[in-house]
């Protein structure tokens, strides 16, 4: 017995007046299946979007987080349109069908809508050290290592944890030293000496190295400038995630840096990020999904993988006014110049 019939059939028993109670166990169960629909969704891949004319790079993911707690994306539909997956000899891949790995099944999926190369971030030791294994095996993947700024005052041997860094920067298929910085969203001031000497260390680490510096920026845009100049930059910086306002972007932009925009850029209330974005030049700008989170509109709250950068670069293509071809080619000429080649 559905929902429905189960209370019409209480109603009729004790009252004869059918029809409103009718209408009211339609709307209850009509309400009740949009929140059930609602909170399976929330855990659920979206669809894939249209793939992109010309093949980016998501310049920021979290492959490790991703698969082990919401699995592979659906494959993508039209896949021929965007680029043609590596094959297994390029991926590493040694099991077979993709699908018996999961990272090589994500990368396949991201490359059915043109997002045909992926940088896996580092935010500690052990999720640092799988990337840089990652990256070894995987064609499509090059790595960042780093402690995390919301890490780095809970470690009990800071120097130990960034001696072994370090060690993991050196490795070729590690491309940037990152993220690292500041946060002062979620760590309160008796974190943020830790965090501070956290950045500082991760800065010379990339200057060592000549890594992209890939920076974690929460509300600590004038610490983050203060401590970059006080050490020097690296040849490269990349702030992760941007949200600053157009104020901030332009003195980014004047520093050389790089502005990588998550889709939080597509949300209705991030008109400041809108206008940091239109002011920043195309060979400035690089493109992210930090997923599993921030998932771009309209699927803002659900699971996010690295197959979703299209709407992230159509809405910049949007927001910028570029051509989207022109977009796409100028993101990836970006990509490969940070952390390139591939």
């Amino acid at each position: 017995m559905t929902h429905v019939a189960q209370v019409n059939s209480r109603w009729r028993s004790g009252n004869a007046t059918a029809v409103p109670c009718v209408m009211l166990a339609a709307m209850t169960e009509q309400t009740e299946s949009r929140k059930q629909r609602a909170a399976r969704r929330a855990g659920e891949f979206p669809p894939a979007p249209e793939a992109l004319p010309r093949p980016v790079l998501d310049s920021h993911t979290h492959l490790d987080i991703t698969v082990s707690e919401y699995g592979v994306p659906p494959r993508a539909r039209g896949e021929s349109r965007g680029c043609e997956p590596r094959s297994r000899e390029q991926n590493g891949d040694s099991s077979g069908r993709p699908a018996d790995d999961p990272v090589a099944a994500a990368i396949e999926v991201a490359a059915g809508v043109g997002v045909d190369r992926l940088v896996q971030v580092g935010v500690g030791v052990d999720s640092s050290g799988w990337g840089a294994d990652v990256a070894e095996k995987y064609g499509a993947v090059v790595a960042t290592v780093a402690l995390h700024p919301n890490e780095a005052p809970r470690l009990a041997d800071l120097d130990e944890a960034l001696r072994q860094i370090e060690a993991l920067a050196g490795r070729d298929r590690v491309r940037g030293v990152g993220e690292t910085g500041m946060d002062f969203f979620r760590t309160g001031d008796e974190g943020r000496a830790a965090q501070e000497e956290s950045f500082r260390a991760h800065i010379a680490i990339a200057k060592r190295y000549g890594k992209a510096l890939v920076i974690h920026d929460r509300d600590a845009h004038a610490d983050v400038l203060r401590i970059l100049d006080d050490e020097g930059a690296p040849d490269t910086v990349v702030l992760h995630c941007f949200s600053g306002d157009a104020e901030f972007a332009a003195e980014c932009v004047r520093r050389g840096y790089l502005l990588s925009f998550a889709g939080t850029v597509t949300f209705g209330s991030a008109g400041a990020l809108r206008e940091a974005a239109a002011l920043t030049p195309l060979d400035q700008i690089l493109v992210e999904t930090d997923a599993p989170y921030l998932t771009p509109m309209p699927h803002r709250g659900r699971p996010n993988a690295s197959y979703l950068i299209p709407l992230t670069v159509r809405s910049l293509a949007g927001t910028t006014g570029a051509d989207l071809e022109e977009l796409c080619a100028a993101i990836s000429a970006t990509g490969d110049r940070v952390f390139g080649p591939w």
